[in-house]
C-alpha cells in the first residue's frame, strides 16, 4: 500500500509532466528502446499515438492511486491484455527504469529523493499486481 504522502507526491509530480506529455512519451520510449531493444518489435502502431495512449493510461493510474481497490483491477486487466501483445515478465524491469529515468529528466530538480521514492513505490505496487495477474504460474 502507498501512503497518502506517496500518492500526493506522485499525483503532484505527474501534474507537472502532463503539460509536456508528448515529449515525456518520446523520452520514455527512447530510453526504453535503448535499454531494452528487444521490445521494439512489440510497437507496431504510430509512436505518437502510442505515446498518447501511454500518457493517458499513466494519468488514469496516477489519478486512481488513492483508491487502489479500483485501480489495481484495471492495471491487472491491462497486464493480461499486454500478454497478448507479446509483453513478457522480463519487460517490467526496464519499463520501470525507463519511467523513473523519464520522470527525472522531465521534472529535473522537482524529482527529489522523496518524489522518486514515491514513484518507485507506486511502480512496484502496480507492477507486482500486474505480473501476478498476467503470469500467475510464474509468481506462485
Amino acid at each position: 500500500m502507498l501512503t497518502q504522502t506517496e500518492v500526493s507526491l506522485v499525483q503532484q509530480s505527474f501534474a507537472k509532466v502532463a503539460p509536456i506529455a508528448p515529449q515525456a512519451a518520446d523520452l520514455f520510449y527512447g530510453r526504453l528502446f535503448l535499454i531494452a531493444p528487444d521490445v521494439m518489435p512489440l510497437f507496431k502502431s504510430n509512436m505518437s499515438d502510442q505515446g498518447a495512449k501511454l500518457m493517458s493510461t499513466l494519468g488514469t493510474v496516477v489519478d486512481g492511486l488513492g483508491t487502489p481497490d479500483k485501480i489495481v483491477p484495471v492495471a491487472q486487466a491491462l497486464a493480461r491484455r499486454h500478454v497478448t501483445y507479446g509483453v513478457r515478465l522480463t519487460h517490467y524491469k526496464p519499463v520501470g527504469e525507463a519511467l523513473i529515468w523519464t520522470l527525472g529528466e522531465g521534472l529535473g530538480p522537482d524529482f527529489d529523493t522523496n518524489t522518486k521514492a514515491a514513484w518507485i513505490a507506486a511502480y512496484d505496487l502496480l507492477s507486482k499486481a500486474m505480473i501476478e495477474a498476467a503470469y500467475p504460474s510464474r509468481v506462485h
